[in-house]
């Protein structure tokens, strides 16, 4: 015989929580993609949190590395109009995750309404008791000392060893108990922010580099002959007198024949054209095989390690495209597109054919093995030390391919940084680089004017954008001559890179063509060099007196020394009452290091202006004298309030680049400048 059981009670629904939270930033596309820092930057939040009534609000920001379960905590602050605002410290490579958690501040409420009673004079027995049973009830969620000390409060409040409630009132506002209260308050309805957001946190390298390109056949010392690793290690001093720390090299792979490319890029190949390193693949090899005129594996990892001695890091060019006689064309035919012709379709760019080039099918039926193939590429030359990549034409390969293999790679080498070469449309190029790429190639070779300037950089460094891509400035590119850079001379190529320099924490430049000012281009109205590097060897005199070389390693010495330099986000523009004249700032976030930039735009005259520089936002006294220290000229100006004269002569100095220096007082006391 059964006996009835009695039914258990139900449990009370849970009191509907009152707190809001909402907008929580920096968050790119509604937490789908992470914001991007490096290593020990500071991530800044704000999130919206508001209840109904007048009760007091806590919030706090919680933060943690991927795979650690236990959140750590930062205490947010209200600055105003329900806004919250608190940062946290990224310390390791990898993924981070934050939300915002937010709760009814019942202490706090209460202090705060005690407070008011008792400045108006009012009995304040009754509020005693309660903040008594709230300070209570914290006591056990306390433990050891804390948990004594919280239960002694309480036992005050109650009036219990006080003269009284003048006593107790003084007791209860005190800032000690206060504290105790937060580090064990009621969270009894927190709410929390409806998504966990993500930090994809790189090295400092993925911030702040200065990257130098060069073609390893064109570095022998002798005149027509095929340079080799050997040579380019010949060379690497030069680079590392410069300042550069990342030395690109294009894809150093054998070079197929089939319908091999001449000299500016003639269709027909004479027998001694060596062809563009970019139609990858030959009986030799492919992708992870080396041309043999350049040297051996052996010979590759002896440079890689001897420019790291030199403090420089070899990157190597990701271009997934094949010759036609790639061994891939035979051994995996499935991945590539066939014409009902029983050809191969080339790369075409109307009216450009480039019949050496072989794309390959990413949706074929064995897209999974072409994939795993290529991540395998990828793998052996980290294999081989590179942890620096430069992808060619990312944008015309799929969106999901990139983001599958970066987070691959990165899974085994979270140190691993990939530049994005994608000079497409601000979509597609802000796409790849949520997706993970590190850097990415932009529009600053076309930003000419001031008016561009201003307008691009505004936008690039700014939240949203500023938030998901790190810019990497070149003004030139082996496929890139600027119209500027072909009639401008030297005034422009001396501007351009005190631009690049400044205005971008990661910048490059394609030498030795840079800082000879190679500038002839292949046709009128081309932006092709004549006898481009593309498709032949070139012999350079490193040694000419009219060289850029001393402006580069000025340029780098100061960007190493300033650290305000090797940031974008804190980039403000400033305003000149001369059109020619650009005027910009950086600085660090404790102001310790601030740097002013005026640049001259134009390349044939001398310009002057006055430039506004908000001095009271650096805590400078607008009366006083002020100095800057112009790092180029290295010559120092006393200036005076926010608005100061510049002059600069094109054929002496395109720019002033200043270290704004402040006023001290010494123990000593003298004047001191910092």
């Amino acid at each position: 015989m059964s006996v009835p059981t009695k039914a258990r009670p139900k449990p009370p629904d849970p009191v509907p929580a009152r707190v809001i939270v909402e907008d929580l930033r920096p968050e790119v596309d509604g937490g789908r993609f992470p914001v991007k820092r490096t290593m020990g930057e500071r991530v800044r939040a704000t999130v919206h949190v508001y209840a109904d009534g007048h009760e007091e609000i806590q919030a706090a920001l919680l933060h943690r590395p991927e795979g650690e379960e236990e959140w750590r905590e930062v205490r947010l602050v209200h600055v105003g109009n329900d806004v919250w605002e608190g940062a946290f410290d990224v310390e390791a490579l990898g993924t981070w995750r934050y939300t915002a958690e937010a709760w009814l501040d019942r202490f706090g409420t209460w202090r705060h309404g005690l407070a008011k009673k008792a400045e108006a004079g009012q009995d304040v027995s009754v509020d005693l008791r309660v903040g008594a049973a709230l300070v209570e009830e914290a006591a056990g969620r306390a433990a050891g000392p804390e948990a004594r000390l919280l239960e002694a409060s309480a036992a005050l409040l109650r009036g219990e060893g006080t003269s009284g409630p003048r006593e107790a009132v003084e007791r209860a506002l005190e800032s000690g108990l206060a504290q105790l209260m937060a580090r064990h308050q009621d969270r009894r309805g927190a709410v929390r922010y409806p998504r966990e957001l993500g930090v994809s946190v790189e090295r400092e390298r993925a911030r702040f580099s200065s990257w130098y390109e060069m073609f390893p056949r064109s570095t022998s010392p002798e005149p027509g002959r095929h340079g080799t690793f050997r040579d380019c290690e010949a060379r690497l001093p030069y680079v590392a007198g410069m300042g550069f720390d990342v030395l690109y090299l294009p894809p150093i792979h054998p070079i197929g024949r089939s319908h091999r490319k001449g000299k500016n890029n003639a269709t027909a190949a004479g027998p001694d054209d060596v062809g563009s390193p970019w139609a990858i693949g030959a009986k030799e090899g492919g992708f992870d095989a080396i041309h043999p005129l350049l040297g051996t594996l052996e010979d590759f990892r002896r440079l890689v390690a001897r420019a790291g001695e030199l403090g420089i890091e070899v990157a190597l060019d990701l271009a997934f495209q094949c010759s036609p006689d790639h061994p891939w064309v035979k051994e995996h035919p499935q991945w590539f597109r066939w014409r009902p012709d029983g050809t191969v379709q080339y790369a075409e760019n109307p009216p450009k054919k480039y019949e050496d080039i072989y794309p390959l099918e990413f949706e074929n039926e064995d897209w999974r093995g072409l994939w795993e193939e290529l991540r395998r590429v990828v793998l052996f030359w980290v294999g081989q030390g590179v942890k620096v990549f430069r992808v060619d034409n990312p944008h015309t390969k799929p969106f999901r391919f990139w983001e599958w293999l970066i987070a691959e790679v990165r899974r085994e080498h979270p140190d691993v940084i990939f530049l994005s070469e994608a000079f497409t449309r601000p979509k597609v190029m802000y796409r790849l680089a949520k997706l993970g790429f590190s850097q990415s190639y932009n529009y600053f070779p076309w930003r000419n004017t001031k008016e561009e300037l201003v307008a691009y950089f505004s936008e690039s460094t700014r939240p949203p954008v500023a938030d998901f891509l790190r810019a990497n400035l070149w003004p030139n590119t082996p496929d890139i001559l600027t119209e500027p850079l072909q009639h401008g001379g030297r005034p422009v190529f001396a501007s351009r890179l005190a631009l690049a320099a400044t205005l971008g924490a990661s910048y490059g430049i394609y030498g030795p063509a840079y800082e000879l000012m190679e500038s002839r281009p292949r046709s009128p109205g081309s932006e092709e060099y004549l006898d481009s590097e593309k498709y032949q060897v070139r012999h350079w005199d490193l040694a000419r007196d009219d060289s850029l070389r001393d402006l580069a390693a000025r340029l780098n010495r100061i960007r190493r020394e300033n650290p305000a330099l090797q940031g974008d986000r804190s980039l403000r523009f400033h305003a000149v009452d001369n059109d020619q004249l650009v005027a910009y700032s950086k600085r660090s976030d404790d102001l310790s290091n601030v740097v002013l930039v005026v640049v001259n735009l134009d390349p044939h005259h001398v310009q002057s202006g006055f430039v506004e520089f908000p001095v009271e936002e650096l805590a400078l006294d607008p009366r006083a004298p002020w100095q800057v220290h112009d790092l180029l000229s290295d010559a120092r100006f006393f200036w005076h309030g926010s608005r100061n004269f510049v002059e600069l002569d094109p054929r002496a100095s395109p720019a002033h680049v200043f270290r704004v220096r402040r006023r001290l007082r010494s123990e000593r006391d003298f004047d001191y400048f910092l």
